[in-house]
């Protein structure tokens, strides 16, 4: 009888796990699960110029259905994991409960939204970590900069024309980017609207852009947000958030209807209710990705905390290269598991970090060495087509189209989201709700 493979999540690490059981076990030995909430996979380092209006949404949406033929996909999130029956608790968009029970487990149910306790975000800052969170900022920003000039209060007026990204890092860096970009071609298709009216500001309690990545990236990166008149403010975070303003730490108030909250992300609530071992929030697990003490449970991605070769006694970081490198080396593991192949400790090279900051701007470390300017720019897209799954000539058309021609200028009226990251309050409130 085949054996049923649960895959929980199908982000970069669920994504290349699967497609690499494919390749490995035979269609008899083993039956392919995924349990996923959508029918694709989100190619979130483009996400950016989603919001920016240079990309379309599907381009950087990777079919389940077609890339993974052979993957039975439960549409659903998952709710528990009892590892002692070996089944899982799904909950469909309709409500609808099921279980279903597996020989096999793998978890890749990745990351969510990291909430702080700032008053105020919950209820009027943004989220940015899906493409409904995207779409649904790139129409708030064009309504705004429509709305502005009907404004008699200067201050109202400027509120809408100001955008607050909290977050230095890698998304917070390429979403502000795109943004100025996105609202200053629409003001200049505006006759009532002047450029120098737009105002984006980056914010981060760092002492440095993009803490996370090679130091010799910073600089460059700083002068690339501020020659698209960016104003970076490091060392300076949001204390609060209102309907129309925020409050910062230096005590300074900034007159705004537009706050994105970029400040990083945790793992995803699952784990904390499924009573197996865990460091910093993640899944421990083995060199091999195998859950220590459990039979038959593998972890990879953001939900695990994979020991890292390079750096002994961390862990790896949160990033699509270890993920999809990580989902690889998870399903040789199931597949040895099964008597197919051999399993092999996680190893990696660490490429180095690619950081597109919109027009010709950007900055990378290829191998540790450091460009900006276009050669990062080259090398930026160079790397997003190599590790795009499918759709490569979608995405090198959209940007041959944003090199010839105007981005679109049209808002489409979007229902207004319920605040800061909905997903991510009700992940957490749905984790709290969990039996332990």
């Amino acid at each position: 009888m085949a054996a049923r493979v649960l895959v929980i999540g199908t982000g970069f690490a669920g994504f290349f796990c699967l497609r690499t059981l494919a390749r490995r076990l035979p269609a008899e030995a083993a039956e392919l699960v995924a349990v996923n909430p959508s029918d694709y996979m989100l190619y979130v380092p483009l996400l950016p110029e989603v919001a920016g209006g240079v990309l379309d949404p599907r381009n950087i949406a990777v079919s389940l259905r077609t890339e993974l033929p052979r993957t039975r996909l439960v549409l659903g999130a998952a709710t528990g994991v009892d590892v002692g029956s070996r089944t899982c608790g799904i909950v469909d968009a309709e409500g609808r409960e099921r279980t279903l029970d597996w020989d096999r487990l793998v978890v890749t149910c990745g990351a969510v939204t990291r909430l702080l306790s700032v008053p105020g975000v919950e209820e009027h800052a943004r989220g940015f970590k899906n493409i409904a969170e995207a779409l649904y900022l790139r129409d708030h920003i064009l309504a705004q900069v429509e709305l502005a000039p009907h404004e008699q209060d200067p201050v109202e007026r400027m509120a809408r024309t100001t955008v607050v990204v909290v977050g230095a890092g890698y998304t917070g860096s390429e979403l502000a980017a795109q943004i100025a970009l996105l609202a200053k071609e629409a003001v200049r298709h505006n006759p009532e609207m002047r450029e120098d009216e737009i105002r984006v500001l980056v914010l981060d309690l760092a002492d440095r852009m993009l803490p996370g990545l090679d130091p010799r990236l910073s600089a460059p990166a700083e002068q690339a947000l501020r020659s698209h008149g960016i104003d970076v403010r490091l060392r300076t975070t949001v204390t609060e958030v209102t309907p129309t303003s925020v409050q910062l730490s230096d005590g300074q108030e900034i007159a705004t209807r537009t706050v994105v909250w970029c400040v990083g992300v945790r793992p995803d609530p699952l784990i904390d209710s499924m009573g197996l071992p865990t460091r910093q929030g993640r899944l421990t697990v083995d060199e091999h990705l195998r859950v220590p003490g459990y039979d038959g449970v593998f972890a990879a991605g953001d939900a695990a905390a994979v020991p890292d070769p390079g750096r002994p006694g961390d862990i790896t970081p949160m990033t699509a290269q270890h993920a999809q490198r990580q989902g690889k080396v998870a399903a040789e593991g199931v597949a040895a598991s099964l008597g197919f192949g051999e399993s092999r400790p996680y190893r990696h090279r660490d490429l180095g970090f690619v950081v597109d900051l919109g027009g010709s701007k950007a900055v990378a470390d290829p191998l540790r060495v450091p460009l900006s300017g276009f050669p990062a720019k080259v090398v930026t897209r160079g790397y997003h087509l190599l590790a795009l799954p499918a759709g490569r000539l979608r995405v090198a058309t959209g940007w041959l189209n944003e090199a010839v021609s105007d981005r679109p200028i049209v808002h489409f009226g979007l229902v207004p989201g319920r605040g800061m990251a909905a997903g991510a309050v009700d992940d957490v409130r749905r984790a709290q709700s969990r039996p332990a």
